[in-house]
């Protein structure tokens, strides 16, 4: 589908999200590879993808940084960075043991789950953990704690199933990207089985998360499609599309401009735009840009809750 010339362009009103894009975790870890570099020099090694943005990712490995699988991977005597989604204990263990400097870049808030389950396993708690099987948050906070001392819930009727050695000594935590509806949901239904369960103190999903999937429930039912930028591994980035979906507005999740299905969007009078929490702003404009060259655009910015959240660097990078 070709775009038409400029004087056929229908018109389009394009409601933009707000807040979206980049969170105060993700900013807080692209600009701890970026001082390591500056710091360091190139190269400077990354286990697992930093955030989950392909476009990011590429940037940083053009600036320097090598993406690796395993610790493995890491040569001795150069700099290793964890992603944002957090590492097992066994990872920083690893690095020291073979004298790697490393420097942690895991979200603050993930970082929190990961302190808030050490502390239920410290007074005897089994933890029954909501989140998605294989996900590097999941994994990281399960390799917290001794093996078996947390099971994963992902469904309402995982709960159902669910077997526990003592139903009076249990506690909940959450995965920081989840959808909120569906966490509710499975929260309520852990409260109904097992009325004395410690729930965490004060929210686990993500202030970012959250905001995010408030602001799309507020545009969507005015659109007639919702596009979210964000990568197919990104859990928050999906969850915002399932949002829009479930409110009825046709969804779709795309890496960039170039993903567009032009044939599935159509000719829309109004859609809805936002991005992951890994996805940079400049991914938006260049969405916009792709618009504009189809249709007449014009912009609106939903406010919904401003975000001013700021995360310290490590003292290796600042002091």
């Amino acid at each position: 589908m070709s775009p038409p010339p400029s004087d056929a362009r229908p018109p389009l009103t394009v409601l933009i999200a707000a807040p979206r894009g980049f969170c105060a975790g993700v900013d807080r870890a692209i600009k701890i590879v970026e001082l390591a570099i500056e710091q360091n020099g190139a190269p400077v090694y990354v286990r697992h993808e930093i955030v989950h943005n392909k476009f990011v990712v590429d940037r940083l490995a053009g600036m320097g940084a090598v993406f690796v699988d395993e610790l493995d991977d890491v040569p001795d005597g150069r700099p290793v960075v964890f992603s944002a989604h957090g590492v097992p204990k066994s990872v920083p263990a690893a690095a020291e043991q073979r004298g790697l400097a490393y420097l942690d870049a895991t979200c603050p808030l993930v970082s929190k789950v990961h302190r808030q389950a050490q502390r239920l396993i410290e007074t005897g708690r089994q933890i029954l953990f909501i989140g998605h099987a294989g996900h590097p948050e999941v994994i990281g906070t399960f390799g917290q704690v001794p093996v078996g001392s947390m099971t994963l819930i992902q469904s309402v009727e995982d709960v159902a199933e669910l077997t526990v050695a003592d139903d009076e000594n249990l506690s909940f935590l959450t995965q920081t990207t989840l959808s909120v509806d569906d966490t509710a949901a499975i929260v309520a239904a852990l409260m109904a089985r097992f009325p004395t369960i410690k729930a965490p103190r004060g929210e686990d999903i993500c202030y970012a998360t959250s905001n995010r999937q408030a602001a799309v429930k507020e545009i969507a039912p005015r659109c007639e499609r919702m596009l979210v930028i964000g990568a197919p591994n990104s859990s928050n980035s999906l969850r915002l599309a399932e949002v829009a979906q479930r409110l009825g507005t046709p969804s779709r999740l795309v890496q960039r401009a170039s993903e567009i299905d032009w044939d599935w969007f159509g000719t829309p009078a109004t859609i809805g735009l936002t991005a992951g929490a890994s996805a940079p702003e400049l991914l938006v404009r260049e969405v916009i840009a792709a618009l504009a060259e189809r249709f007449t655009v014009t912009e609106h910015e939903l406010a919904h809750v401003p975000e001013g959240q700021v995360f310290k660097l490590p003292r290796e990078l600042v002091g």
